[in-house]
């Protein structure tokens, strides 16, 4: 299962720039995220420390295919904005993260062009300073085993090296493991053939 696309590319930390553009100030910010509630938060804590800020635009990606998303303009004209920003996230193929940037008004106008540009940029530069890191897409599988056939599962999880997330050792035994997606198919048809094994899947991430 090759054609997998089993990781994908996201920031460790949060980051932060600043830029001016004919008088206007731009802060642009990124964070690592994993819902929409943590966005909020972040967003509402944004909002207090810079309540006296023009704009606060901001896009957003989650899910490692980037499959939720997105943008807004705060204001700011249709597209000039909010689409520039998420167009960075894109381009860099980064997922799980919040990228904001608060403008302060300096007096003069940018027009459409000037506007998506100096987004753009702000956006491009906060993104280039984060550490992005790799990350795979796992399958999480449940393993309960009599303890007869110890040997043989833990033969195949020393053969097959998934992360043993948990795992207890009874007359019942239990192990729940993780293993990157494309390798997921190999693991359970080798679990599958151990006599009195049951073998449940899950979740398709960690």
């Amino acid at each position: 299962m090759e054609d997998i696309k089993d990781s994908y590319l996201t920031i460790s930390a949060p980051a932060e720039c600043a830029m001016r553009e004919r008088s206007s100030k731009f802060l642009s910010y990124a964070y690592p995220v994993s819902s929409e509630e943590q966005i909020k938060d972040i967003l509402d804590t944004l909002h207090k420390q810079y309540y006296d800020a023009t704009h606060h635009c901001y896009a957003w990606r989650l899910g490692p295919h980037g499959e939720h998303f997105r943008a807004n303009d705060d204001g700011e004209p249709s597209g000039t904005a909010g689409k520039p920003i998420l167009g960075q996230l894109l381009s860099k193929d980064i997922t799980d993260c919040l990228v904001v940037v608060v403008r302060y008004f300096g007096g003069t106008k940018l027009g459409v062009s000037g506007l998506i540009q100096a987004y753009r940029e702000a956006a491009a530069d906060v993104l280039d300073s984060a550490d992005v890191v790799e990350r795979t897409v796992d399958t999480v599988v449940r393993v309960d085993f009599s303890y007869m056939v110890m040997n043989d599962v833990m033969r195949i999880i020393k053969d097959e090296s998934p992360k043993v997330v948990e795992q207890t050792f009874d007359n019942l035994c239990t192990v729940t493991l993780a293993i990157r997606q494309s390798k997921a198919e190999q693991l359970l048809g080798k679990l599958s053939k151990v006599s009195g094994a049951t073998i449940e899947v899950i979740s398709n991430e960690l």
